[in-house]
């Protein structure tokens, strides 16, 4: 997101409004649809994790787990609850599917407090009157945290009741230094004896460099597909699902509807799930798919046989299975998965423009792994498919490497330059660097690479006009910042030493 400046608005109120990043706080609309565990499962767990909410110390929870097992439904959940508590000082849940930055963090925080405890908001606006620049991205963090949580949260000291801050999906966007230092410094900060109670949960994958930046002392709580509970609440979620597909199709299954399906077929989709909530979802998803008979998309999705539980991989290959052209539909998918930032669907189709109808198909395709986010941007539905498509020991023949699906998107983004003076979506104009310097040299990248820097990009220079001023800056910065890739790129096509690929 972009940051505005405090002094460009009257109110520090509304400055610190400018700096939020909403699509951090846990129910934001731009995390529709929203992740929460469905009645009657995860219910041992919630009460765990509450238990050490309800006690009156500084106690923090550590929930790891791998990619699927639910973390974020937990804790979407967990947050929901200390919400209609009274008790939710703040949240921030970190996603792929946004671009998040680590300095809008502790304004975010803020902002949640200043609302659900307003004798706090007197406080932080009076902190961001006396400091004009410490809503601003270069501002310590530490001096923001103090200003702006620590200091206000000081008239709640005498509370008896603890609050809740929750801080999810660590290993998403920040690296293990970004990780390490807000882990530190909410830790910390947040156990002075100035302070109510507060417990802080974080959530991640269970990777060296992010558990690395657990706390001493911390309540850690490991996930995984194994225990009873776990499998047994995946079981009632199937169960549930299964039977609420029987209910809405009754032309099917008739009305009242018949059993469905066979107790073996069910037996053989448990185990398949396992204990991994992502790989039951995205199985009825798949099963309950418009225009296709539930009853023939479960033979196929028990079709392959698998010797072990919980495997998503075989899910995301049946999926890939089903299509005519594979390969093309891969190769737009990885485009999809990496691009800079989610785009909404016009903007995709005015990129994709070329690839009109494959980029249509693809859609519908895989529309159950790929979701409309509730503000109209396309967005892969769990994070594990973008794990599944770029390791090539798990997607096998469907791999698409980074260099070449960012040669794809390079090519969108200059073909979009030479067809559109100026585009009417400005995302080629500041990704189109990360793209090139990222992307693997072609042909197939070398004749619009050419025709942009002998005419589009030349034309522009010598003559911006009022219309092009902006957007021939905008290049002309991404160049500059891509240089030294682009000047490879440009020998390589001068020397007629470009490799080629389809």
């Amino acid at each position: 997101m972009d940051f505005a400046h405090p002094s460009s608005s009257n109110s520090p109120w509304k400055s610190l409004c400018n700096v939020v990043e909403y699509s951090g706080i846990f129910d934001s609309e731009y995390r529709q649809p929203h992740s929460r565990c469905m009645e009657n499962t995860r219910v041992a767990l919630q009460k765990k994790i509450i238990q050490v909410l309800d006690q009156c110390d500084r106690t923090n929870v550590w929930l790891n787990g791998l990619a699927g097992v639910g973390k974020t439904s937990i804790a979407f959940s967990i947050a929901e609850k200390m919400k209609a508590a009274q008790r939710l000082a703040g949240t921030f849940f970190f996603s792929h599917k946004h671009v998040q930055k680590a300095a809008a963090i502790i304004p975010t925080i803020a902002y949640q407090l200043a609302l659900a405890f307003p004798r706090v908001r007197e406080d932080i606006v009076k902190a961001i009157e006396r400091d004009d620049l410490l809503l601003s991205p270069g501002k310590s963090h530490a001096d923001q945290l103090r200003e702006l949580v620590i200091k206000p949260l000081q008239i709640l000291r005498f509370r008896q009741e603890p609050y809740v801050i929750i801080i999810d999906a660590l290993d998403e966007c920040l690296s293990s230094e970004e990780a390490a230092r807000l882990v530190t410094l909410l830790t910390e900060a947040l156990a002075g004896p100035t302070l109510p109670f507060i417990h802080v949960i974080f959530t991640s994958r269970p990777e060296a460099h992010i558990l690395a930046a657990r706390p001493s002392g911390v309540h850690e709580i490991i996930l995984t597909t194994r225990d009873k509970d776990t499998k047994r609440d995946v079981r009632f979620f199937l169960q549930s699902s299964l039977k609420e597909i029987r209910t809405i199709r009754p032309a099917v299954f008739g009305q009242p509807p018949i059993p469905w399906p066979s107790e073996d077929e069910f037996e053989t989709l448990v185990f398949k799930a396992g204990g991994l909530f992502v790989y039951a979802a995205m199985a009825m998803n798949f099963i309950s798919a418009t225009g296709h008979h539930p009853q023939k998309r479960l033979e196929l999705l028990l079709r392959e046989k698998t010797t072990v539980g919980a495997d998503i991989d075989q899910l995301y290959r049946q999926i890939i299975g089903t299509l005519e052209d594979s390969t093309a539909q891969c190769q737009m998918l990885a485009s999809i998965i990496h691009l800079a930032r989610p785009l909404p669907l016009a903007e995709l189709q005015e990129i994709f423009h070329r690839n009109k109808k494959s980029f249509a198909v693809m859609l519908e395709a895989f529309s159950l792994v790929i979701l409309n986010d509730g503000v109209g941007h396309i967005e892969i539905y769990h994070a594990s498919l973008r794990d599944f498509m770029s390791d090539p020991l798990r997607s096998k023949e469907y791999h698409i490497d980074d260099a070449h699906a960012h040669e794809h998107l390079a090519c969108c983004c200059l073909h979009l330059f030479l067809r559109q003076s100026p585009p009417l979506t400005s995302y080629p104009f500041w990704a189109w660097n990360k793209h090139l310097s990222m992307a693997y040299p072609s042909r197939r990248l070398r004749n619009p690479l050419d025709q942009f820097t002998g005419k589009t990009l030349s034309r522009w220079v010598q003559a911006p006009g009022d219309s092009h001023i902006h957007y021939t800056y905008a290049t002309l910065r991404q160049a500059r910042r891509t240089y030294l890739s682009l000047v490879i790129i440009l020998n390589m096509l001068v020397n007629g030493r470009v490799l080629t690929t389809d």
